[in-house]
């Protein structure tokens, strides 16, 4: 039997949220595989989902001023060491495998200590764009903070290459940065389509319309407007296409409003957050999956959620997305900084729906292909734990 490495898992994440799902399917991987591990977190997300989550304490309900947040950030890296130190004891683990946090030193200080290797999760540029955000109130020592971090880890995994470039700008060597995208739960999405169909029967969805569909938490920058958009562009071709939100967000109020002035408002369904468990029937009831926006350094959820389940995805053509699928082979692409590129991609699905469905199969054969899973991220972790041992 290969040997597998004896794991501390520490994470200083108390959101329930794309984060919460990354933690929770990288331990049950682990699991699987029978890799022994703890997680070290001042909320553990493990327990937290089998309790059905928790609100993260008083500090997370408190609104603390920005610069005061960042205070507790910088002192937790002595309690997050001692944390991890009082859990190696009896344990002995192989490595410190930590989710990257801004000013959190915490995994490089124990593992330090230990002299254990540090394998660093880093899934954002968080320094960068809080600088960009105006919202970093200690930017040098977090720069400094940062840089040690990731000068000091022995392996860092990375989402996307494209992120991977700017970890490496920011001080990383890329000699020790591994692209592993975030996972796909297939057996999650196992019968999508049939499931879909009883939530649109429940849901009063008529068979003939053409469902546009969103998972998320829906900010201004997710850009759903184009969809009312395109929909004005499109005329009749689109009257029997609706939008089913699968979240809740600030963008959802402005949206309807803006759908009640166009008289759209009986084309925009919302079922409000909803659990992960519970996202098989409405995914399965989309046509099309729509990306509007997304960032330069993501691996979305709900690109691989769709893919899983067998439905095509728009998507904007980034970089990033491309590490993923290629236009027209697994997913629709749009151009976007074009508003006329968005409407010609959604007029070319409604007038072709036969060739959406057969991309949504080739989307799913491609995820299966290429093993995107998150079973595959946890063996790649192993396997990165076996080199370095092998050199050393």
């Amino acid at each position: 039997m290969t040997e597998l490495p004896r794991v501390l898992y520490h994470h200083r994440t108390r959101a329930f949220d794309g984060q919460a799902v990354h933690i929770r399917e990288m331990l049950r991987a682990f699991e699987g595989m029978g890799v022994p591990y703890r997680e070290v977190a001042l909320v553990r997300q493990r327990e937290a989902a089998e309790g059905g989550g928790s609100d993260g304490g008083l500090l997370r309900r408190l609104r603390l001023p920005r610069s005061a947040v960042e205070c507790l950030e910088i002192l937790y890296s002595a309690k997050g060491a001692r944390m991890l130190r009082r859990a190696a004891q009896g344990f002995r683990p192989d490595l410190i495998y930590e989710r990257h946090a801004l000013h959190c030193e915490a995994g490089l200080r124990a593992a330090r200590s230990m002299g254990v290797p540090l394998f660093l999760e880093v899934n954002s540029p968080m320094v960068r764009e809080m600088e960009e955000l105006g919202l970093l109130k200690f930017p040098r020592r977090a720069r400094a903070s940062e840089r040690r971090v990731l000068q000091g880890a022995a392996r860092i995994f990375v989402v996307t290459r494209v992120l991977g470039d700017i970890l490496v700008e920011a001080g990383a060597d890329p000699a020790r940065i591994v692209v592993t995208p975030n996972g796909a739960d297939l057996e999650a999405f196992e019968g999508a389509a049939e499931a879909g169909r009883a939530f649109r029967a429940q849901a009063g969805i008529p068979e003939d319309a053409f469902v546009l569909g969103f998972v998320g938490f829906p900010r201004a920058w997710h850009r759903l407007d184009r969809v009312l958009e395109a929909w004005q562009a499109l005329g009749a071709l689109a009257r029997n296409s609706l939008l089913l939100i699968v979240g809740d967000g600030p963008a959802i109020p402005p949206l309807l409003e803006k759908a009640r002035a166009q008289g759209m408002e009986d084309r925009i369904r919302v079922t409000g957050a909803l659990p992960r468990s519970r996202l098989k029937g409405p995914v399965g009831a989309f046509d099309l999956a729509l990306i509007p926006a997304i960032n330069a350094y993501a691996s979305p959820l709900k690109l691989l959620d769709s893919l899983a389940a067998g439905v095509p995805t728009l998507v904007p053509d980034q970089p990033n997305l491309r590490e993923h699928v290629q236009p027209g082979e697994h997913a629709l692409f749009f151009d976007p900084g074009s508003k006329a590129s968005f409407v010609q991609a959604l007029r070319d699905a409604l007038e072709d729906v036969d060739a959406l469905r057969a991309l949504g199969e080739r989307g799913r054969r491609h995820l299966l292909e290429r093993g995107m899973s998150w079973e595959a991220n946890a063996r790649r972790v192993c396997e990165e734990w076996r080199e370095l041992e092998t050199r050393s």
